[in-house]
């Protein structure tokens, strides 16, 4: 994790800016149509939207680099969770209700990640290198953390019989979300305290960390990444808004939703990871992957779960035969992947064919 002794622009530039969208659309009592006027107005929510997120991320990293493991981690995915169900609760909850977004968008991110992202990352270090190295214990505990998690929110709850599927009654939806909640803190535990040697390359020294942060900067940080937060948290309202119209625009279906809202969460770390492969540390572009999934699934489907009892909301999380399909298959290729220990473009290439199936079935089912 690096930090930088200078902050640069976007960094405090876009969470202003997304704070200003918000203050103008609602002086001005703006309310978004399809049109030429709201194209352009999609067009700049957007670009603030992105930058935001990535500044969120930036500045939680800044201050994880401070304060150490593994209150870091913590904070960076807890920051990462808060700008997710933000966007699948305002979309869930809007006008045009989406009960099936929290499913999709957790279903989405575990094929971003586990083939899409993890098939660039592979495929690219494999073009520079040949072959490259992780970890296999510390990926056989993601996988097995992964699969665990996946299994029990998105395929047992079409296989219950208090209450007919794709949904949990309230009391196994509260048990799975406890369960969930406990595994990801074991892990995380796992992962950087008791056993974090399972995560860093092996020939990296456990203890190498970044440029001394000062204080000031420490300061900035945190107060931006609250201003962070909130300008996404403000602006999802509107989001939801030129997803749907977007998606009605194009025809595509409720599923669309929740590929947009994972590709939107997982790009700035999404970055981070291509460019880790590029510099021979696959280890770290798996740890930012597979982590993004697993607090994807161990945060926000709790989360979500209270949400949904708070507003009396129903929750789908089961998924159809074909996304199970989809799933089981991701299972066996990432354990294929990973099980040797070492990587080639051929590997990276298999998980990209995967990813574009997903996308393609997505639109023709």
């Amino acid at each position: 994790m690096s930090a930088h002794s200078e902050m640069s622009k976007s960094s405090w530039i876009f969470p202003g800016l997304a704070v200003a969208l918000f203050v103008a659309v609602t002086a001005l009592h703006y309310d978004f149509t399809p049109s030429p006027a709201g194209l352009a107005f999609a067009a700049v929510l957007l670009i603030i939207l992105f930058g935001t997120v990535f500044a969120a991320v930036h500045h939680a990293e800044v201050i994880a680099h401070r304060i150490g493991e593994p209150f870091g981690t913590l904070l960076l995915t807890l920051s990462v969770t808060i700008i997710e169900v933000a966007l699948i609760a305002t979309i869930m909850l809007g006008e045009k209700e989406v009960p099936t977004l929290a499913r999709d968008t957790v279903f989405a991110v575990v094929m971003i990640v586990c083939n899409g992202l993890v098939g660039i990352c592979v495929f690219i270090g494999g073009l520079h290198y040949r072959e490259q190295d992780v970890q296999v214990s510390g990926a056989n505990l993601y996988l097995s953390v992964l699969f665990t998690m996946a299994t029990i929110t998105l395929i047992l709850p079409n296989y219950t019989l208090t209450t007919p599927g794709p949904v949990y009654s309230e009391a196994q939806l509260e048990f799975v979300s406890v369960v969930t909640i406990l595994l990801y803190g074991v892990f995380l535990y796992t992962q950087t305290s008791r056993h974090r040697d399972y995560f860093i390359k092996a020939e990296a020294d456990p203890g190498e960390g970044g440029a001394p942060i000062s204080g000031g900067l420490l300061a900035l940080s945190i107060a931006l990444l609250l201003v962070s937060l909130l300008g996404v948290v403000l602006l999802s309202k509107k989001f939801s808004l030129v997803v749907d119209a977007a998606t009605a625009a194009i025809g595509a279906p409720p599923a669309f939703a929740g590929v947009v809202v994972a590709l939107l969460i997982l790009l700035p770390e999404s970055v981070a990871a291509v460019s880790a492969a590029r510099k021979n540390d696959l280890q770290k572009s798996i740890n930012l992957a597979l982590g993004s999934s697993l607090a994807t699934i161990g945060l926000t489907v709790p989360a979500v779960a209270v949400a949904a009892f708070a507003l009396d909301k129903q929750l789908v999380l089961g998924l159809n035969e074909q996304n199970m399909v989809e799933l089981l298959l991701t299972f066996i290729l990432s354990m294929l992947t990973f099980g040797t220990g070492r990587t080639n473009i051929l590997f990276g290439l298999v998980h990209m064919v995967v990813f574009a199936v997903f996308l393609f079935l997505v639109f023709v089912p």
